[in-house]
Formats: C-alpha cells, sequence, structure tokens
C-alpha cells in the first residue's frame, strides 16, 4: 500500500514538473535530440559489426591454416 501512495506521488511529481519545464516543447526537443543519438549509434553498430565480421573471417583464416600446417606436419 506505501509502495502505491509512493508512486501515485511521484506520478503527481513527475507530472507537474513535465508542465513546469515547458510542457510538449520539451519533448519536443528532447525527441529530437534522442533522433540524432539513435542515428549515431546506428552508425556505430553499424562500423561495429562489419569491424567484428572483418575479424571473425581473419581468425578463421588463421585457424584454418594453422589446422592445415598441423595437419601436414604429423
Amino acid at each position: 500500500m506505501v509502495k502505491f501512495f509512493l508512486g501515485v506521488i511521484v506520478g503527481i511529481l513527475i507530472s507537474f514538473f513535465f508542465i513546469w519545464v515547458g510542457g510538449g516543447a520539451f519533448v519536443k526537443k528532447v525527441g529530437e535530440g534522442l533522433t540524432d543519438t539513435g542515428k549515431k549509434m546506428e552508425v556505430m553498430e553499424e562500423v561495429i559489426q562489419k569491424e567484428r565480421d572483418e575479424a571473425w573471417k581473419g581468425v578463421k583464416k588463421k585457424l584454418t591454416k594453422e589446422g592445415e600446417i598441423q595437419k601436414k606436419t604429423q
């Protein structure tokens, strides 16, 4: 019961802060900033994925080359 009332009070405070800060204009401004950040993160994820794939290909190549050399020497 205490958690419920605490949640209601926190919700009221958040609503008051939202209206006090600027309402819809504030949300729009924050949303634009988050959109830009999201686009930057997508680009970074693509770069990381490409580098990971290239690194994995190199590891596979090295493992297969070493495996072939070990098989030939045995």
